[in-house]
């Protein structure tokens, strides 16, 4: 995303070389394998974690890079730049990690964290139900306090993640008779008895990335995997879905220079009736136009 480069530091830009090597050297081999498998293998992000590839913007106390938004930009541009598809490290470093950070108590931040920002554990966060989508205040999966744990039933889909995911933050209703103020969240382990994964779900694209869904069958966890206050997830989630939706922008800007720079590298060596694509006046005419559209998505003078 060559149009916003202008606003980033040496500190930005020196990972942008870490991460484009990282891109290229050890992910791009194995983006076919990713794509029969349905799902990144675990030793890339184990290698990505011993690199400080991940959880970027948390704090370095607890394992994280310590550094800020622009940080999380540079991966994303350069995992669209080189092609990549089907890796989880935003949906896990940039959506889901920010919660525990943000919402979680000290306990919790040393028990998670450290081990989000290795890569020993992988994240995600399950929303979406079959019968509730953007309706998140309508969630039906269900979280019963029985003395010091919670008992948890429902079922979710299109979870990113989900079949590698180790630790997930599960939206759920504790009193389904105060609405949106009857929703919380609760981080689950994926060992613990009665959680299973369904199906790997077909997509038109992105098919190595692990959407599936998510059963809980009567799952036991312990009050403590509280995160923040009972009743008060659905206000946590409209505090951190804006930086999930700037952070899917980023990418799909990212995505519209790269296509273009591919675009634009085809029609200058295509040749048609003695000459070059690229040769042709409506050529030029075509890509400016695309060109003046990817400068308006990508707010250049912000």
């Amino acid at each position: 995303m060559q149009i916003a480069r202008t606003v980033f530091r040496d500190d930005h830009e020196m990972l942008r070389n870490s991460a484009r090597r990282f891109f290229e050297k050890e992910c791009l081999p194995k983006q076919a394998e990713w794509d029969k498998a349905g799902k990144v293998d675990r030793e890339t992000w184990l290698k990505a974690g011993r690199e400080g590839l991940l959880c970027l913007t948390l704090p370095t106390e607890y394992g994280g890079g310590g550094g800020d938004f622009g940080h999380a930009v540079i991966m994303s541009e350069e995992m669209h730049r080189s092609g990549v598809s089907g890796l989880g490290f935003s949906v896990h470093s940039d959506i889901i990690a920010p919660y525990l950070a943000r919402i979680g108590n000290e306990e919790q931040k040393q028990r998670w964290l450290p081990k989000a920002c290795s890569g020993e554990y992988i994240l995600a966060i399950a929303m979406t139900e079959p019968g509730t989508g953007s309706d998140l205040k309508a969630v039906r999966t269900s979280a019963v306090r029985d003395g010091d744990e919670y008992i948890i039933n429902g079922s979710k889909t299109f979870i990113s993640n989900g079949l590698n995911a180790d630790l997930v933050i599960v939206v759920c209703t504790t009193d389904p008779s105060a609405g949106a103020r009857g929703v919380s969240l609760i981080v689950v382990e994926t060992t613990r008895e009665g959680f299973r994964r369904g199906r790997k779900l077909d997509k038109v694209g992105l098919h190595a990335q692990d959407t599936t869904e998510l059963f809980f069958d009567d799952v036991r966890v312990p009050v403590a995997n509280l995160l923040g206050e009972e009743g008060k997830g659905f206000a946590y989630l409209m505090a951190e879905l804006p930086q999930e939706r700037l952070a899917i922008a980023v990418g799909a800007a990212a995505k519209l220079e790269t296509c273009l720079e591919h675009t634009i590298n085809y029609v200058k060596e295509r040749k048609a009736f003695g000459q070059t694509v690229w040769d042709f006046q409506n050529t030029k005419f075509k890509l400016a136009d695309i060109k003046t559209i990817i400068w308006a998505s990508t707010c250049a003078d912000a």
